[in-house]
C-alpha cells in the first residue's frame, strides 16, 4: 500500500532537513544539492499545515483517533492537492470510524494516486454497506490479488458478488485466491458466502473444513454448530460445542447457540446478509493485524467491520481491545459503554470498563464495580478473574486468593485452562505468608500444564530462596529459561539458583544476563551484587548494590543493601 511508502518518504524528508540543519556552515556549502531537494520537498507542505501534520503523525501512533483525523483532515483542507496530507487524512478519519468522511477523502485520494489500494478498499465497502454491489465489484477488480491488500480486496469482491447474486462467480474466485496456498484460510469465508446465498450443504461441507482445522476458535466453533442446527442436525451441533467446551474453553456467543441447540432450536443464521459476512472479513483480518503490530492498519479494518455490521459486538469488543492496548481507555470504554445492554458481549464489555478505571488510576471504583457485577451474576467468571486480579495489585492477597477460589469453582478446577487460577492463587497465598497452600497450588498448576515456564519459574525460586529441594528447583528453571529465554526475571531466577549452590562463577554469568535483559530492576541488580562479592569482585559489587538501591521504588531493597553497603557481605546482611 501507498500509505508505508509515504512514512518512508516522510520520515526521509525530515532526515536529510535535521541532517542539514546540524551541519557546519563550511560543510552547508558543499550541500546544496541535498538542501535544494530538502526545499523542493518542503514545497509539498505549507508552514501552515506542517505542524498539523506532526502532530497528526504523533497522534495517530499514538490511537487518539479523534485528534488524528482532526489535525490531518485541517492539514488536507488547507492543501488539498497535496497526496501525503490527502492521504493521511482519510486513513485518520477511517481509524476514528468517520467512513463516510473517510470514502469521500478516499476518492480525492484516487484522484491524486489511482494506485492507493487502502483507498480502493474503504471506497468499496461504502458501496457494499448501500448495496451497491455491482459498483464495489468494478472497484476491486483494479487491484491485483498479488499482495496482501489484494487479496483483501478480492475477498471483499466476492461477497460483492454474492450481493449480486453471482455466488457461483463468488466461489470461483474465492478458489482461485485459495491457490497461491490460502485455502485454509479462505475455506471459512467460502462457508460463510454458501450460507448467504442460501446453499446450506456447501456452507455445511466448508464450515466443517474450517472447523477441523481450527477446532478451538471460538468463531469457528460457532459458525460450524449454528450451521448444523439450523439444518436440524442438533445431536451434531452438540457435539462440536462439547468438542469445543472440553478443552475448558468458553464464550458468549456459543453459550447463545448452546442455549438454542439444547432446547432443540435453530439459532439463526450468522452470515444473514452480504454486509455481516464481509464485516467478519474486516474482523477476522484486523485481528490478525492487530497482533502483527499494524495498530493503524487493524483499526482501519476494525471500524469498517463496524461499519458494515453495526450489531457486531464482537467486533466492538476487539476494537475497544485495540484501543486499550494502546493506553486510550477512555475511547475504549466508550465502545463498551455503546454495547447494548442485551447483547451476550455487554458483561464482558462491562468488565472491561472496570479494568480500564483500575488502568487509569480509580482502583476503588474498578473493585467496586466488579463485586457488583459479581453480586448479580455470580458466575460470571470474567468479572471473579478481574477482581481477583485487582486485589492481588491491591495486596489484598487473601481477598484475591478467594476470588480465585470462586473462579475454580465455576470452571471445575480441572481443565488445562485452569492451571492459571491455581498459579495466580498460588502467588496470592506465598505473599499472604501461606506457603503451604501456595506449594500446593503451584504443583496443580504444573500438574495441569507442565511445562509452563511462568510456574515452573515461581516455584522454583520459591523453593530455593527457601533453601528447598534445591536441584530440582534448578531443573525446573533451566526449563523455564530454555522456553523464554530473553525473560529477565526467569534469568535471573537461574542465576539466583547457581548462587545459592555455590556455583558463583555461573552465578555471576547468568545474572549478567538478567542485568542486560532488565537493567535497573533492583532485585536483579542486588542478585548481581552478591555474586559478584562472593567471587571477591567487591567493587562492583558495591556498584550494583548502590543501582538497586537508587532504583528502587517501594523501599524493600533499598533497605536489604543498605548494611551491605556498610559492611559489605556477611552472614547477617546477605539477601536469604
Amino acid at each position: 500500500m501507498t500509505l508505508l511508502s509515504n512514512r518512508r518518504a516522510w520520515r526521509l524528508t525530515m532526515a536529510a532537513l535535521l541532517a542539514l540543519m546540524a551541519t557546519p556552515l563550511a560543510a552547508q556549502e558543499a550541500t546544496l544539492g541535498l538542501r535544494q531537494a530538502a526545499q523542493d520537498m518542503l514545497k509539498l507542505f505549507r508552514p501552515s499545515v506542517t505542524g498539523a501534520y506532526m502532530a497528526g503523525q504523533q497522534a495517530l501512533k499514538d490511537l487518539r483517533t479523534d485528534e488524528a483525523a482532526r489535525y490531518f483532515s485541517d492539514a488536507a483542507q488547507a492543501d488539498w492537492d497535496n497526496p501525503v496530507l490527502v492521504e493521511r487524512a482519510f486513513v485518520a478519519l477511517a481509524t476514528d470510524g468517520q467512513i463516510g468522511k473517510a470514502s469521500s477523502t478516499a476518492r480525492r485520494m484516487l484522484e491524486l494516486d489511482p494506485a492507493n489500494e487502502l483507498a480502493e478498499l474503504v471506497v468499496a465497502a461504502e458501496a457494499l454497506k448501500e448495496r451497491r454491489y455491482g459498483a464495489a465489484a468494478r472497484q476491486l477488480a483494479k487491484i491485483s490479488q498479488d499482495s496482501f491488500s489484494g487479496i483483501t480486496a478480492g475477498i471483499l469482491r466476492a461477497w460483492a458478488l454474492v450481493g449480486d447474486n453471482r455466488a457461483d462467480d463468488a466461489q470461483a474466485l474465492m478458489k482461485e485466491l485459495g491457490a497461491n496456498g490460502l485455502d485454509e484460510f479462505l475455506v471459512f469465508h467460502r462457508a460463510l458466502m454458501a450460507e448467504a446465498a442460501g446453499d446450506t450443504e456447501l456452507a455445511i461441507e466448508l464450515a466443517g473444513r474450517a472447523f477441523e482445522a481450527e477446532p478451538y476458535v471460538a468463531r469457528m466453533a460457532e459458525v460450524y454448530a449454528r450451521m448444523l442446527a439450523n439444518a436440524g442436525r442438533f445431536d451434531e451441533a452438540e457435539d462440536v460445542l462439547n468438542a469445543f467446551e472440553s478443552e475448558g474453553l468458553t464464550h458468549p456467543i456459543i453459550d447463545i447457540v448452546r442455549e438454542a441447540v439444547d432446547a432443540k432450536r435453530r439459532p439463526g443464521l450468522f452470515a444473514a446478509n452480504v454486509q455481516v459476512g464481509a464485516a467478519e472479513m474486516f474482523h477476522g483480518i484486523g485481528v490478525a493485524l492487530s497482533r502483527d503490530g499494524s495498530s493503524d492498519l487493524a483499526l482501519v479494518f476494525l471500524r469498517l467491520g463496524v461499519y458494515l455490521d453495526p450489531g457486531a459486538d464482537v467486533i466492538s469488543l476487539a476494537l475497544g481491545q485495540l484501543l486499550d492496548q494502546a493506553g486510550q481507555h477512555e475511547a475504549a470504554n466508550q465502545i463498551y459503554d455503546a454495547i447494548p445492554a442485551n447483547s451476550p458481549m455487554k458483561p464482558t464489555a462491562v468488565v472491561r470498563i472496570a479494568q480500564n478505571l483500575d488502568s487509569m488510576g480509580d482502583r476503588a471504583e474498578a473493585i467496586r464495580r466488579l463485586r457488583n457485577i459479581i453480586a448479580t451474576r455470580p458466575d460470571d467468571l470474567d468479572a471473579v478473574s478481574a477482581l481477583g486480579d485487582l486485589l492481588r495489585y491491591d495486596e489484598d492477597y487473601l481477598g484475591a486468593a478467594e476470588a480465585y477460589t470462586k473462579a475454580l469453582e465455576i470452571t471445575g478446577g480441572e481443565s488445562p485452562p485452569d492451571w492459571r487460577f491455581y498459579y495466580v492463587r498460588g502467588i496470592a497465598y506465598e505473599r499472604a505468608k501461606q506457603w503451604p497452600d501456595a506449594e500446593t497450588d503451584f504443583l496443580k498448576a504444573l500438574e495441569l500444564n507442565p511445562d509452563q515456564p511462568q510456574v515452573l519459574n515461581y516455584l522454583g525460586y520459591s523453593w530455593i530462596d527457601q533453601d528447598m529441594h534445591l536441584e530440582r528447583a534448578l531443573e525446573m528453571i533451566e526449563t523455564a529459561v530454555a522456553a523464554q529465554p530473553q525473560d529477565g526475571y526467569i534469568v535471573d531466577s537461574l542465576g539466583w539458583a547457581f548462587y545459592k549452590l555455590d556455583r558463583v562463577d555461573e552465578a555471576v554469568e547468568t545474572l549478567e544476563r538478567a542485568v542486560m535483559l532488565l537493567p535497573n530492576d533492583p532485585e536483579i541488580n542486588d542478585h548481581l551484587g552478591d555474586a559478584y562479592w562472593k567471587a571477591g569482585r567487591k567493587l562492583e559489587a558495591r556498584f550494583q548494590w548502590n543501582i538497586a538501591r537508587s532504583v528502587d521504588e517501594t523501599g524493600n531493597v533499598a533497605e536489604r543493601v543498605g548494611p551491605k553497603l556498610a559492611e559489605g557481605l556477611t552472614p547477617a546482611t546477605e539477601t536469604k
